[in-house]
């Protein structure tokens, strides 16, 4: 594939001033990396990585404006000059690798949160936040003129510390778009009622900014699509508003993002939402303006998504953050014709978001150097100071990661797998419904060891004395986890099985089409995460009836964090799955189910043909055991040293191998 396929997508565009060598923007996320509210270096190499990768334009983690804006942990330190030369190091990070440096500003309004900033949230009208259970404070007209001189004194900041500009966030219900909005603003002073008026405070930050930055600094406006709730500023509305901006030249560009606190589920939008997300109303913003530039955002993940919204003549220039999460060359990979080495983001939220809504830094599923670009050099790999011969025991996540940095950094690399293909128990997840990104990450994988010629020997199942017959230099087992030979359910922790001799089903072995469950499914959850509730969509888009047993409170309790259960939820119900939450099987015979409540211990009976159960497994260690009697050296990776996500395997993989 050529250059010329990404035509737009790679022509350079001003911006104030400033050429984007391209028009890919790395759009503002919170890292939540910030320690004692200072950026580090974790936020320096985390940074400079994508402007190496080729960004066009970096928008940094948003600066919270004022004390009530603080949501979380990581968050830098509001109102403080101290910050100024922590962030001139960020800000140089990425100049002076050839991108452009905005940081966003921003403040949530009602939708604060006390447990970080110990203030009150302040809002137009003192609506409950959306964040938690807390209400918020009617801001008075003093405290309107302080918050938007928080704007500007944190511009200046941004200033003095080398940004390029900053982006005023006004997306997602925050501050500015709560002024905005008439449900959220029911003033009748000078601040509210009239569309002159509810645009005031805006229109005072972006105007107060350029007066104390200069003509030479960016100022960009982030805003997001939300036609699913009532209440939200439709499309037209946000053109109207936005052109009002746009008559004064407030602004040089705009960013259109999705979903709100309204909605929170898309403003990440997981592999349940169509792409391409922000692209309408970016399309609805282009048509209005006449000097700003736009930006679509949201679920734009591939080169190719970009390249479409940008010839539709949807937007100026196009963000791609979890893309470039997962892979930080995106953009170089690209502008050389080599879309297909892209190692594709799986809109899973499970490492980025997830780890961010646990208040933890992020990173990311399939690049485990995210966040830890410091520590381990980014996404770039360091020659082995003694290239020798590795082999990897199964190819599962672990064993891919780990034979593919081994041989990116000169080693010969001979992978063994057991079976006729890779990707072990995660190829399962990607036969799940909607989740095939996951399959074509196995294939990026078989086209990088191809390319790196590792040698791939599949239906090699090897014993202890096959591994030491092969002599290598270094040894590495990754052979993986099995499903427990029986339902264990961790509300019942007195039995290993579920009794009543009924014979059940593993999630693994029905989505391996190794067993055939009948027309009435009981799916049994004891994970909550998406073995169980993948399994069940899968079962009922293939016509069984199905009924999910959880102990949790909900279905999917593990995904919320990840932004995906009650997206999850819905397509189930629309699918007919029954939900029995809050419980557990007594008993099962194979014809029909006892199971009670946890709550109160109330029992029903529930018929069955099938009883599926989606556990957590245990390690595959039997050739680790082996070697390690026998005193053969070699490093144990993945789920063979305990069950888990891929992404804790894949971080294996990656960890070992740069170690060799």
């Amino acid at each position: 594939m050529s250059e010329r396929t990404f035509k737009r997508l790679f022509t350079p565009v001003k911006l104030r001033g400033r050429t984007l060598r391209n028009r890919i923007v790395f759009g503002a996320h919170t890292a939540n990396m910030a320690v004692e509210g200072l950026p580090t270096e974790r936020h320096v190499a985390y940074y400079a990585e994508r402007a190496i990768g080729g960004a066009g334009m970096i928008v940094v983690e948003p600066m919270p404006v004022h004390q009530a804006a603080v949501l979380t942990r990581g968050n830098f330190r509001p109102c403080d000059d101290s910050v100024i030369p922590h962030f001139r190091k960020v800000a140089e990070a990425i100049r002076s690798n050839g991108a452009v440096a905005i940081q966003q500003l921003y403040h949530v309004g009602q939708h604060s949160d006390s447990d970080n900033s110990f203030h009150a949230g302040w809002s137009p009208s003192g609506l409950p936040s959306y964040h938690d259970s807390d209400g918020s404070h009617r801001m008075s007209e003093a405290e309107i003129e302080e918050t938007i001189d928080g704007f500007v004194q944190a511009a200046r900041r941004c200033r003095e510390a080398g940004f390029d500009g900053v982006e005023v966030w006004a997306a997602y219900h925050s501050m500015l778009d709560q002024f905005w909005t008439p449900w959220s603003n029911r003033r009748d002073d000078r601040w509210g009622g009239s569309l002159e008026n509810r645009t005031r405070m805006s229109r005072e930050v972006m105007s107060r900014i350029r007066r104390v930055c200069g003509n030479d600094f960016i100022i960009g406006l982030a805003i997001n699509d939300e036609p699913d709730v009532e209440v939200a500023l439709s499309r037209e509305a946000l053109a109207e508003i936005i052109e009002r901006h746009d008559r004064d030249e407030l602004m040089d560009y705009v960013t259109c993002g999705s979903g709100s606190y309204f909605d929170f589920h898309k403003i990440m939008p997981t592999f349940l939402y169509p792409e391409k997300l922000g692209a309408d109303l970016a399309s609805t913003i282009r048509s209005t303006v006449r000097h700003a530039l736009v930006t679509a955002e949201s679920h734009i993940r591939t080169p190719e998504n970009a390249e479409s919204v940008l010839s539709e003549g949807r937007a100026d220039l196009v963000s791609i953050v979890r893309g470039q999460i997962a892979d930080p060359h995106l953009a170089n990979k690209a502008a050389a014709g080599r879309p297909q080495d892209i190692r594709g983001c799986l809109s899973c939220n499970q490492m980025c978001w997830g780890r961010r809504s646990r208040d933890y830094w992020i990173s990311c599923v399939v690049n485990p150097s995210a966040g830890r670009e410091w520590e381990w050099g980014g996404d770039r790999f360091t020659p082995a100071e003694r290239p020798g011969r590795v082999l990897v025991v199964g190819g599962g996540p672990a064993g891919l990661e780990a034979a593919r940095v081994a041989a990116e950094r000169g080693h010969h690399v001979t992978l063994a797998e057991a079976s006729d293909r890779l990707g072990g128990q995660f190829r399962l997840a990607g036969m799940q419904p909607r989740r095939a990104q996951i399959l074509d990450l196995i294939e990026w994988y078989e086209r990088q060891l191809s390319r790196l010629q590792v040698d791939i020997r599949y239906g090699h199942y090897m014993e202890a004395e096959d591994v030491e017959r092969e002599g290598a230099d270094h040894i590495v087992v990754a052979t993986g986890s099995l499903p427990p030979e029986s339902p264990f359910q961790r509300a019942l922790p007195q039995f290993d099985a579920i009794p009543g001799g009924g014979v059940a089903l593993s999630a693994e072995a029905v989505m391996a089409r190794e067993a055939r469950p009948g027309k009435r499914v009981l799916l049994l959850d004891d994970g909550g995460n998406w073995k169980g509730c993948g399994t069940a969509w899968r079962l009922a888009e293939d016509g069984h009836e199905v009924t999910l047993v959880t102990p949790d409170a909900l279905v999917g309790k593990e995904l919320q964090r990840m932004a995906a259960d009650m997206p999850l939820r819905r397509a189930l119900v629309r699918l007919g799955v029954r939900f029995i939450t809050e419980s557990a099987i007594l008993h099962w015979d194979g014809k029909s189910a006892r199971i009670a409540s946890l709550l109160d211990g109330q029992e029903q009976q529930v018929e069955a043909d099938s009883l599926v159960f989606a556990a957590t497994g245990f390690a595959a260690d039997d050739l680790c055991v082996e070697l390690e009697r026998r005193g053969v050296a070699f490093k144990a990776i993945g789920d063979c040293t305990a069950a888990r996500q891929a992404a804790y395997a894949i971080h294996d993989g990656r960890r070992v191998a740069l170690a060799l």
